[in-house]
């Protein structure tokens, strides 16, 4: 079976490219997608570094807005650039959507829910680093007063502590990340190459 696994991060810009794109190419290639949160703070303390490299390099940071919204235009996707201060400040603290995004994708609304994040931080420049934000989220999909309590229970916490461990294994160090078999692809220019090789596989 043609699979790929999709490293995400909430508070990745161009993981809210490849969030949105990602279902249609796949279906139209016969790849299915495993969808993979994960937390980037991780890695990057892991580097030494304290906030996104978006962050502290500044030109860096400037061409990735500009090459975000590009992009974004391009794929006809709203793109709402986010403040370095503030409740939305860029990046956001996507620790508790990611669990909730844990406790989602064991269900039939999962995907939904997370594109539902990434469209309220990225085009409605919402805040999601609250549990009641992303509590309101999941409701709106079907999430009830289980899911809620799962998405705050240890053995979710866990598990994502668990899931990040294994994305710096597998030599993830920023998302969005596809991976193939053994083969990293990383970035959301690097999706359809991640598709094509999926298909290619025996």
């Amino acid at each position: 079976m043609r699979r790929l696994e999709f490293w995400f991060e909430f508070g990745s810009t161009y993981s809210y490219l490849s969030v949105m794109r990602i279902e249609d190419l796949a279906a139209r290639h016969d790849v299915t997608v495993e969808w993979k949160p994960f937390l980037l703070g991780a890695v990057f303390k892991a580097q030494g570094w304290a906030t996104s490299p978006f962050n502290i390099y500044e030109d860096k940071g400037r061409y990735m807005w500009r090459d975000v919204a590009r992009r974004a235009a391009k794929y006809g996707l709203e793109f709402h650039r986010l403040p370095h201060e503030g409740p939305a400040r860029f990046p956001q603290n996507g620790l508790y959507a990611a669990r909730m995004a844990l406790v989602a994708l064991e269900q039939p609304w999962g995907e939904a829910f997370c594109k539902s994040v990434f469209i309220a931080q990225f085009a409605d420049g919402e805040d999601i680093g609250t549990q009641e934000k992303i509590d309101e989220l999941a409701c709106r999909h079907g999430a009830g007063s289980a899911d809620i309590g799962a998405a705050r229970s240890q053995r979710i916490k866990d598990a994502l502590r668990v899931q990040t461990e294994i994305a710096v294994t597998k030599g993830i160090f920023g998302a969005p990340s596809f991976v193939v078999g053994d083969e990293l692809f990383w970035g959301d220019d690097r999706l359809e190459d991640a598709i094509a090789f999926a298909v290619e596989l025996p």
